[in-house]
């Protein structure tokens, strides 16, 4: 992987001041050498002025960028970070068409399929990426992100010239690109955080390209192009077909990502999810005489303080040493010391240049820089639970009944620690609630399904009915249709809420951990692939149905059932748990202590945003570890935590706050 960034100016010819330009390009990208240790270059041209900062992967010789290719008297420049997944079947195709290559890079492919296929190139991408190509025959800036947006990529307008980057910092670094917040960009960060909605960048007048979207910055300005989307469609196969085809893409997915021409290894938790990736590769190596490395993550002395709890029902080391035992990898144990998480805080915020997802991002964070030692790419689990429908949300009725963001149901207590001034310039419930139905709207639906009653008009008008298909456990809703147990419109509205629930977590939970993967692991130059997130996987689950994933009432059994043969039992049937975090007191009293310092210092950016009484209210009490304010993992110590991020933030980057 890389970093990009950049501008196009049409107003000028940037040759004219090339030092001036090459200097500034230069300063945008050396914010973000960390993502490309390897290797730093520029292009200037007329209106371009390009910096990459380059992560080895493939062909690490030859594949130098910013590439530039000469076809009929027009020059093509592309700046690329990402990971082609059918780079082969890209080349076999471009070369039948008279295409040559100097490389054995997929940057060289890209570019050329560019040359050959134009704006259609996208059609043919399978991978995860974000890339900019200057077009000189069409005098634009072709521009394109993945499917699911697992590579970043920022941009902003001003003045009409247009910059570009992988990560803000980079934007930030230009000396006409300032850090501003207005009231929305704070309910994005009170209301929505450590979310974001599509698109929003936070800081005024920054925006990221939506996932699955390209476009292009011409003459005429800016147009974004949406190329691909979920798409709702009759599922036809049985179940045993489909299990069975699951398997077929899931297995190539692993396959095609465990391509490199540098050290490689998986994260191994013990869980389904990453257990299936990492026997998968385990045995593919296998086969051509290497051994898998694998790594798993805890926090020194959690055992001595872990409590189960129906988020978190039991810790991972037994079943990683089950794992290691079954597909023989190489494994390495790596913890994480209470102060060093603590600590770590304020690397994430730097690493993402907006407060996150606290402890989860910053021990991410850490645990890379381990990895980064002996290794350069490594796949894991995530985004199984999205897909799959493995969250406790997935199953819980009022996730059903309540229209909001499932893993953030209650706003109250976001609320209740804003300041009174700010409560009153924060449109905060209703930018929530705008947000969630700009998704609603967006969800791709069946005919039936968007014809049919609301899932809220059902439970109003057949409450029995409703609530006897979740005592049933997630029987067949058209069985029960045929049997006359169910109107046909409740089992299209009970399809139809299903389909809601399964976008929000590909659009909106997934899209977060995607972010915090990212930047944490490309913090330390550590490329980090997800198989499961591969768009032909998902778009195929997203219209399998909900008793199929849960077959027999068993969670995510679609999935047990296609990995049957490859993984012990104990850990087939080993309870969701999901990614560790400290119960260590210390912890959180380093955090009281900080947050204290705070809001007691009438000079610190937060101090005028959030009420310090109830804080320091709250602070006096013990912390319920099983009460989530978002996701799984989020409880009272991490809302600690992500204020102290909060703070750290405006103060890192002299946020000015417009309100």
């Amino acid at each position: 992987m890389c970093g990009i960034s950049g501008f196009c100016d049409f107003t000028t010819n940037l040759r004219k001041k090339e030092e001036t330009n090459r200097k500034l390009v230069e300063d945008m990208g050396k914010t973000i050498v960390h993502r490309g240790p390897d290797s730093f270059g520029t292009y200037i041209g007329d209106h371009v002025a390009f910096a990459h900062t380059r992560l080895a992967v493939m062909d690490p010789k030859k594949g130098t960028q910013p590439m530039i290719k000469r076809q009929n008297g027009n020059t093509y420049v592309i700046v690329y970070n990402g990971e082609l997944y059918n780079t082969k079947e890209i080349k076999e195709q471009l070369e039948k068409k008279g295409s040559t290559f100097f490389t054995t890079s997929d940057t060289e492919v890209l570019l050329e399929a560019y040359m050959v296929y134009g704006r259609k190139v996208v059609d043919y991408l399978n991978g995860i990426y974000s890339f900019m190509i200057w077009d000189e025959k069409n005098r634009s800036c072709f521009f394109c992100r993945d499917r699911f947006g697992v590579k970043p990529l920022f941009y902003t307008i001003q003045d009409g010239r247009f910059f570009f980057a992988s990560e803000m910092k980079a934007l930030l670094a230009h000396p006409d690109i300032k850090p501003k917040v207005n009231a929305y960009g704070l309910c994005e960060i009170f209301g929505l955080g450590p979310a974001r909605s599509t698109g929003n960048g936070v800081y005024t007048g920054i925006h990221e390209v939506p996932p699955g979207y390209c476009g292009v910055f011409d003459y005429n300005g800016i147009k974004l192009y949406c190329y691909w989307k979920l798409e709702a469609r009759e599922h036809e196969e049985n179940y045993e077909e489909t299990v069975a085809h699951v398997r077929e893409i899931l297995f190539d997915a692993i396959e095609r990502q465990l391509i490199s021409d540098v050290p490689l290894c998986t994260l191994l938790s013990g869980g389904l999810d990453s257990s299936i990736i990492s026997a998968v590769s385990a045995n593919v190596l296998k086969e051509k005489g290497k051994k898998l490395e694998t790594y798993s993550f805890d926090f020194l002395h959690n055992s001595e303080y872990f409590k189960a709890s129906k988020f978190q029902p039991d810790q991972d080391r037994p079943f990683v040493d089950k794992m290691i035992e079954s597909i023989q990898t190489k494994h390495h144990y790596l913890e994480c010391e209470y102060q060093e998480l603590f600590q770590c805080l304020f690397d994430a915020v730097k690493a993402k240049d907006l407060p996150g997802m606290a402890d989860v991002d910053s021990s991410m964070l850490y645990f890379a820089r381990k990895i980064k030692k002996n290794h350069t790419v490594c796949l894991s689990g995530e985004c199984a639970d999205e897909v799959f429908g493995g969250y406790p949300w997935f199953r819980d009725q009022e996730s059903y009944e309540k229209q909001c963001f499932p893993w953030s149901k209650d706003l109250s207590l976001r609320k209740m620690i804003l300041g009174k001034e700010v409560k009153k310039k924060l449109p905060l419930e209703e930018y929530v609630n705008c947000q969630y139905q700009k998704t609603m709207d967006a969800v791709s639906l069946l005919e039936q399904e968007r014809e049919t009653i609301s899932f809220t008009d059902a439970m109003m008008k057949y409450p029995g009915q409703v609530n006897q298909y979740f005592e049933k456990t997630w029987c067949n809703l058209f069985e029960e249709v045929k049997s006359g147990k169910i109107k046909e419109s409740v089992a299209y509205a009970i399809r139809r809420r299903q389909r809601e629930i399964s976008y929000l977590n590909t659009s909106w939970f997934m899209t977060t951990l995607l972010d915090r993967k990212d930047r944490m692991t490309m913090a330390s130059g550590l490329e980090v692939r997800v198989p499961f997130a591969d768009h032909r996987l998902i778009q195929y689950l997203y219209n399998v149905p909900w008793e199929y994933k849960y077959h027999n009432g068993e969670v995510k059994g679609l999935l047990k059932d296609a990995v049957k043969d490859l993984l012990p039992k104990e850990v087939i049937w080993r309870k969701k748990c999901p990614y560790p975090k400290t119960y260590d007191p210390k912890y959180e009293n380093l955090l009281k202590i900080e947050l204290k310092r705070i809001v007691g210092d009438s000079n610190a950016p937060l101090h005028i945003l959030v009420d310090s009484s109830v804080l320091k209210e709250m602070m006096e009490h013990p912390s319920d570890y099983g009460k989530p304010w978002f996701g799984q993992l989020m409880a009272l110590p991490q809302m600690y935590a992500y204020l102290i991020e909060i703070n750290d933030w405006l103060e890192r980057y002299q946020v000015e706050i417009t309100i």
